[in-house]
């Protein structure tokens, strides 16, 4: 592939590059490149959301680059303020490690294994704010050319100033040591999202304090979750986790708004946009959710997918398989639900029956009744089921 056309693809979805024209000189330069990623893991699944910047690497490493995926470990326990209104919770080391086992193995089904680094940034962290031998440490080194104006200039610390809520001096520091993971593994370019962009440049001023060419910065967009209004997060429930089931998957891409359908394909896909938007639109959804199911499951699973969502929905019956669950006992339909892990609790499954959610053999039901055992098919909302025995 030539630079023009390489430049081309990897431009793709993104909304920063800093600079195209370095961009442009690093990959004609003849060499292996250093592609650096760095995630703080702050929860155990990666989504759809973390792909999109997985995705831009994978497209580094396909080109023949080596992708350097550091590890947080130690900035996960400072907190990244980006894109934040409070201060972040810091979590403890025994659940930063928990959770960056999951992250690295979920990683992989994006990722070439083979082509991957993977890097833990208290390696260097902890001797660069230490002192070693007796001498200053890198860190107030570094931070002798770190001004607090240039922290400032951040807009989420500049909204949060200005509304009166509290900016702690370690949010302060965290571009300063995201900065110098640049630094650590001599990276050459460095994706993250957009809300990252200050903490991305930070690293290039790094660099340029150790005498090192700075790193090129791209930065990709915030994928909006299947509500179509906030970021995708799990806290907001609007997520489509990366190990979801292959059924799970597709119901929820399904459910996306229209609209945002396109992003969907434009930022998750190599898919034609063009083409894309001459399709239906339902069969446009169908192709999209198809493909993503197929890029995490396999092929087979994403036609069992396809085939098990148009039988439930636009033929109004029941999937040809589901899980079962046995009823030994007598008990309030609430706690069935719960039991059976169709809610994750009480009060959700009191909100379910309240809001028409819930069906037993087809048949809406809305009172918190005693269910007495029997076979049959509890439902909740379009794509959950749990198939009852009393057997």
């Amino acid at each position: 592939m030539n630079k023009e056309r390489a430049i081309e693809d990897l431009a793709r979805g993104t909304v920063n590059i800093v600079s195209r024209e370095e961009l442009g000189g690093k990959l004609s330069a003849g060499r292996t490149l250093r592609v650096k990623l760095g995630v703080d893991p702050t929860s155990r699944d990666l989504h759809l959301g973390h792909s999109v910047v997985l995705g831009k690497l994978r497209q580094f490493q396909d080109l023949g680059h080596t992708a350097v995926l550091i590890i947080g470990d130690f900035t996960a326990q400072v907190g990244d303020p980006s894109g934040r209104d409070s201060t972040r919770p810091v979590l403890d080391h025994d659940t930063v490690m928990k959770n960056a086992e999951t992250y690295t193995q979920q990683a992989f089904r994006v990722l070439d294994r083979k082509r991957t680094e993977i890097r833990f940034n208290s390696e260097w962290l902890k001797p660069f704010t230490g002192d070693r031998n007796g001498s200053v440490s890198e860190f107030i080194s570094a931070a002798k050319h770190i001004t607090v104006s240039r922290l400032l200039e951040r807009e989420d610390f500049k909204t949060r100033l200005a509304a009166g809520v509290p900016v702690s001096l370690l949010e302060l520091l965290y571009p300063v040591f995201q900065g110098y993971d640049s630094v650590a593994v001599k990276a050459d370019v460095e994706l993250g999202g957009q809300d990252q962009i200050f903490n991305l440049l930070v690293g290039r001023d790094m660099q340029k304090i150790h005498s090192m060419e700075p790193q090129v910065v791209m930065t990709v967009p915030l994928l909006l979750g299947t509500d179509g209004v906030k970021k995708m997060s799990k806290s907001y429930g609007n997520y489509v986790a990366l190990n979801d089931e292959p059924q799970d998957m597709f119901g929820k891409i399904m459910s996306v708004p229209d609209e945002l359908m396109y992003a969907y394909y434009e930022l998750l896909t190599a898919e034609d946009l063009e083409a894309v938007r001459r399709e239906h639109p339902m069969e446009a959804k169908k192709r999209l959710a198809s493909l993503l199911v197929g890029k995490y499951h396999g092929e087979e699973k994403a036609v069992q997918a396809r085939a098990d969502f148009e039988q439930v929905f636009s033929r109004k019956e029941m999937p040809a398989e589901m899980e079962t669950f046995r009823v030994e006992s007598a008990g309030r339909l609430s706690q069935i639900l719960v039991a059976s892990g169709l809610c994750k609790g009480m009060n959700e499954a009191r909100r379910q029956l309240t809001q028409g959610a819930v069906r037993i053999d087809g048949e809406k039901v809305m009172e918190d009744a005693t269910f007495q055992p029997r076979d049959c098919v509890l439902q909740v909302g379009r794509r959950q089921f749990r198939k009852l025995t009393v057997r």
